[in-house]
């Protein structure tokens, strides 16, 4: 689930059970007011550090057992007692977005697939610890599931990174087929560009792939549920391919025949991946 605003975070789903809605929105009611903290508004970077650190010390509270007045995090709390929520994921949530602070390259794709394992991958857990599910199994699929997501976003939204002078493509990526970080769409660039981001995309969407099986797995609401979500990353990653991967011109979106064509992959996946598996 992309960090970027939460918008695949299924607050509102029809598929999300009532009981689990309260949690849900609390969980991301905190994630996404930590990650505008980090990114939204025109505070220095001293002030956004500070209010993050205050996040953390909210945290440490709700662990410790203290009551809280604020009410975000008292529903919050409230969510955690309930469904014995674990901490890790919402300190390393906040971990990402202090990095967001004061990090706007990635030298490797290593070092931001750790960045990924902070900013998406907490997500995944919580919604999995949840429903119950959160096995060493589901959560390394779940991990892979997320921080695909987290990658296809930032292929997705390259144009609008670099307008607020963040570059999520791998420096050594750059590197390699000689594109300038200062120059990214230089008509120079545009073949070399090119060649790249179908590195980018076919790794995205090989690691998407390899964590599909925990959809499979997972039976009722969330198993449907997550079939969407693979599919719809699948989806963007096909849309970027058929712009030719020039996503500073036309960024691709979602639109309503693509969703019906998410719902009937999703509907179809257990039967699709069957018959892949006897092929």
């Amino acid at each position: 689930m992309p960090v970027e605003h939460y918008e695949n975070f299924p607050v509102a789903s029809i598929l999300l059970p009532r009981r689990l809605r309260p949690a849900v929105e609390a969980i991301y009611a905190f994630a996404r007011s930590a990650d505008d903290l980090a990114d939204e508004g025109d505070a220095a970077p001293e002030q956004r550090l500070a209010a993050l650190a205050g996040y953390e010390a909210a945290l440490a509270r709700i662990e410790q057992g203290a009551d809280t007045h604020e009410p975000m995090f008292a529903r919050l709390a409230a969510a955690i007692r309930q469904h014995e929520l674990p901490m890790r994921p919402f300190y390393d949530l906040l971990s990402a977005f202090k990095q967001d602070v004061m990090v706007s390259r990635y030298a490797t794709y290593d070092a931001l697939l750790d960045y990924c394992a902070r900013s998406a991958n907490p997500v995944g857990l919580l919604m999995l610890s949840l429903y119950g599910q959160a096995d060493e199994e589901n959560v390394r699929d779940s991990d892979a599931i997320c921080t695909a997501l987290q990658l296809i976003n930032f292929l997705q939204d390259v144009a609008i990174d670099t307008h607020k002078e963040r570059i999520y493509i791998p420096l050594e990526d750059l590197s390699r087929f000689a594109i300038s970080p200062a120059a990214l769409d230089h008509p120079d660039a545009r073949p070399r560009w090119r060649a790249m981001m179908k590195m980018e995309v076919d790794r995205a969407r090989a690691l998407m792939l390899s964590g599909a099986p925990l959809a499979l797995r997972l039976n009722g609401r969330i198993g449907f549920e997550l079939r969407m979500v693979v599919q719809g990353g699948l989806r963007i990653l096909d849309a970027i391919e058929e712009v030719e991967y020039d996503v500073f011109r036309r960024r691709p979106q979602l639109v309503k025949r693509d969703w019906l064509s998410i719902f009937w992959r999703a509907a179809r996946m257990k039967k699709d991946m069957k018959t892949l598996a006897l092929a």
